[in-house]
């Protein structure tokens, strides 16, 4: 996020995207409704109604994997009513001309044929942020897990470069992290093209520096991806993978073929703290500490660091990660892991990165600091980009549309998009083994519009068969008009509900994220 949570109350113009906030982030998505109470306006992007667009002055109900089409229409409008921020874009952006000769083609009525919005509202959506003195754009993975994810965030960053909203308080670019820790395991260099800090591992000066901290000289090139991992696995040119803190089987995109790709290797390692589908699979399982077991640092979805106290002793043999794989490394003979405690991990993370370089262990004891915080006695970061962009100037990107990996057709003539729900968290992992949880969703259910359960013969409660080209599963469906005609939503979540059986169409050329919010499929009775 370019801002705090903080300023979630201080837009007088909220953009949400993607993000169905309110289930996913609902303690965050408490301060969108104070900025409400104090008399912003919302605008909600989402093929689906959910709770987020009850609350919005103008709702977007755009259709699946469309974004960029609807961003386009926006764009054009903000630059043919002359609310382009002038003084920014010719002092901090670069690209502004190539870009504006591009959106004046992309017109409200253009963008409609294509996303389904009324061109009218994308008019006066664009007007809104537009005119907005403090606009701040908010988005989750509806926006990213698209084959056209990278070009979806390209598109919201050009209309904060338009209008000049970032660098101030109540504006900005603020993605939602999916998990608590998201964002520290990217600052520690858990990314294949990163080094921590996100130093990148292509730079000479970077490997130099890293094959002085390690012993041991680096490849300049990219590290792969999971996706490249799996398919390695699969192929039998990957022999062994350690997993930790994921349940990979669920989670991923086409399960069949990730449950093949992890069952060919030679040796799986699974580091978890409960069982679940990822270790049944697994030849060894290595019980980690839960959260309050365990000492350590959090950097959340805002760029603030934490640390996190053990409470409680670690139950049988569990341990911490970070000493579990220690310990692997010393039985491998790889130097460089000879640490005592989470304190010697994090403040070697500290010595290497640059947005950390100012903080220690002791430092960041009351959780008040937010990166880059570049050197000692710095009082950290809450509002990024405040006077300057890192590379000098913000940089407008050519965006065209393109339809998602597949559409519907006569075979598979519904889309299905994909996401969580309020009551539980991720693959249940945890959450599924709450009673009360369990009393509050004890099964996955289809949510499909009540005109679209009458036409396809459906019955609201009873069960179909939906189908994709990669396979069939059988769910529950709940008739409800928080799905559009024609489009219809579950969770991942519950294993025995085997959802992504069905998705996997394809992957973004750039980040090779999985198209998890499209998919084209097929409902019958049962």
């Amino acid at each position: 996020m370019s801002n705090p949570l903080s300023d979630m109350e201080k837009p007088d113009v909220i953009f949400a995207i993607g993000t169905n906030m309110t289930e996913c982030h609902p303690v965050a998505a408490t301060r969108l409704k104070r900025a409400l109470r104090n008399g912003a306006k919302m605008i909600v992007a989402d093929p689906r109604r959910i709770p987020l667009a009850e609350m919005a002055d103008l709702y977007l109900p755009l259709r699946v994997g469309s974004d960029v089409a609807l961003l386009l229409g926006m764009a054009h409008v903000i630059a043919r009513e002359g609310l382009i921020d002038q003084e920014f874009l010719e002092t901090r952006t670069t690209g502004s001309e190539q870009f504006l000769a591009h959106v004046a083609e992309f017109t409200p009525e253009w963008a409609e044929s294509i996303c389904g919005v009324p061109a009218a509202d994308i008019e006066q959506a664009a007007k809104w942020y537009g005119a907005a003195e403090r606009g701040a754009i908010y988005y989750t993975l509806g926006i990213t897990e698209h084959i056209c994810g990278v070009d979806n965030v390209q598109s919201l960053c050009n209309l904060v470069l338009m209008t000049g909203n970032i660098g101030r308080p109540g504006t900005g670019i603020n993605p939602m992290r999916g998990q608590n820790n998201i964002q520290g395991a990217g600052d520690c260099g858990a990314i294949p093209a990163n080094f921590p800090g996100f130093q990148p591992v292509t730079d000479p000066a970077n490997q130099a520096k890293f094959e002085k901290l390690y012993g041991k000289k680096v490849d300049l090139e990219r590290g792969i991806t999971k996706v490249r991992a799996l398919e390695r696995a699969a192929e039998k040119t990957m022999k062994a993978m350690l997993i930790v803190g994921e349940n990979t089987a669920v989670s991923d995109p086409d399960r069949k073929h990730c449950e093949h790709a992890l069952t060919s290797l030679d040796h799986l390692v699974v580091i978890d703290i409960f069982p679940n589908e990822t270790t049944a699979l697994a030849d060894v399982v290595l019980p980690a500490t839960a959260w309050g077991e365990t000492d350590g640092v959090y950097t959340n979805t805002e760029r603030r660091v934490q640390r996190v106290r053990q409470a409680v002793p670690p139950q049988g043999e569990a341990r911490p990660e970070w000493w579990i794989i220690a310990q692997i490394a010393k039985r491998c003979g790889i130097p460089g892991f000879e640490y005592e405690s989470a304190k010697d991990v994090f403040n070697e993370l500290c010595s290497v990165s640059p947005i950390y370089r100012g903080l220690d262990w002791d430092r960041i004891d009351k959780g008040e600091y937010h990166w880059p915080v570049p050197e000692a006695g710095h009082p950290g970061t809450p509002v990024l980009h405040e006077t300057e962009f890192k590379n000098g100037r913000g940089v407008f990107t050519v965006v065209g549309y393109r339809d998602p990996a597949e559409v519907v057709d006569d075979d598979y003539p519904v889309w299905l998009t994909t996401g969580r729900r309020l009551q539980n968290y991720h693959t249940r992992t945890m959450t599924g083994r709450a009673s009360g949880i369990d009393y509050l969703q004890p099964e996955e259910f289809l949510e499909v519009h009540p005109d679209n359960v009458t036409a396809w013969g459906l019955e609201d409660g009873g069960m179909c068969r939906m189908s994709s080209s990669r396979g069939s599963i059988e769910i529950r469906v709940r008739a409800t008009d928080k799905s559009p005609r024609g489009t219809v939503f579950c969770s991942f979540g519950f294993g025995d509900v085997r959802v992504n059986d069905l998705t996997g169409s394809g992957y973004d050329p750039v980040t090779e994220t999985a198209e998890l919010k499209v998919c084209p499929v097929r409902l019958e009775r049962v």
